[in-house]
């Protein structure tokens, strides 16, 4: 089909050939980039549905395979989108290839937007499938379905972008590793994936209030299981404001394109 320069849908090629080889990107060696956390997350549903989700439980009416698993959903969520766009954008970067995309008429908006939903795919791929697993070991009630589906969208949308940030910042492997060993990892164990923060002590209850995981995870949780620690609607509209505020700054970097080039 030939397309001309004044048909609509002509600026948008680009983007949509851009996208097609982001999810081909990750689909093609699907066994790296959603069977492996899918298999970590499966260990984690076998040690507390096994043997120790029947036998604690730290929220009232709920077993401890109950609370933990709408957490390993959403890890599952924020490291594969943010690992997607971080080593997709990277790599491009490295082999120097970027210059072919930045010489595209595809601008900032449609560049980073097709990276963010390719990450997004991913993302919610293992998400979705780490749910279906937990299956085996536990019934979820799904309180609210649409908050549900609200927070897994704008989670893996911010740290999308925060993975293109990463990758834009980084000027080598090891330094674009340190986002996830050292700066994402840590938050999501502390964010109150494993407890409630209400079991803290009140300083350290406070010092989890400065890490926004908390705010997805509590919310996440809390359209899933019907409780939570904080006002559901309150950690809606932070994960919303560090959302939209992670976009603009990844939008920025590339528009400005400076530090696109290694």
């Amino acid at each position: 089909m030939n397309y001309k320069p004044n048909d609509i849908f002509f600026p948008w090629l680009p983007f949509y050939s851009l996208l097609k080889r982001e999810v081909l990107r990750f689909t093609s060696i699907a066994t790296q980039t959603v069977i492996t956390p899918i298999v970590t997350a499966s260990l984690y549903l076998f040690v507390f549905g096994v043997h120790l989700g029947g036998q604690l439980s730290i929220l009232e009416g709920f077993s401890y395979i109950q609370f933990v698993v709408p957490g390993l959903i959403l890890m599952g969520v924020v490291t594969n989108a943010f690992a997607n766009t971080s080593s997709s954008l990277f790599f491009y970067r490295y082999l120097g290839s970027v210059v072919e995309l930045l010489v595209t008429p595809i601008g900032a908006f449609r560049f980073s937007l097709a990276f963010t939903l390719a990450a997004m795919l991913r993302g919610i791929t293992v998400g979705v499938v780490i749910w279906l697993i937990s299956m085996l070991f536990t019934d979820l009630p799904w309180a609210n379905p649409v908050m549900s589906f609200m927070f897994i969208f704008l989670t893996s949308f911010l740290f999308a972008q925060f993975g293109l940030i990463a990758a834009i910042l980084s000027n080598t492997f090891d330094a674009l590793a340190m986002y996830t060993n050292f700066l994402i990892v840590p938050l999501i164990y502390l964010g109150g994936m494993f407890y409630p923060i209400s079991m803290l002590p009140s300083a350290w209850q406070t010092i989890s209030r400065f890490n926004p995981i908390f705010y997805m995870m509590d919310g996440f949780r809390q359209s899933v299981l019907g409780e939570g620690d904080i006002p559901i609607r309150l950690s809606l509209a932070i994960a919303a404001a560090l959302a939209l505020a992670a976009w603009v700054i990844a939008s920025y970097m590339i528009w400005k394109g400076k530090r696109l080039r290694l």
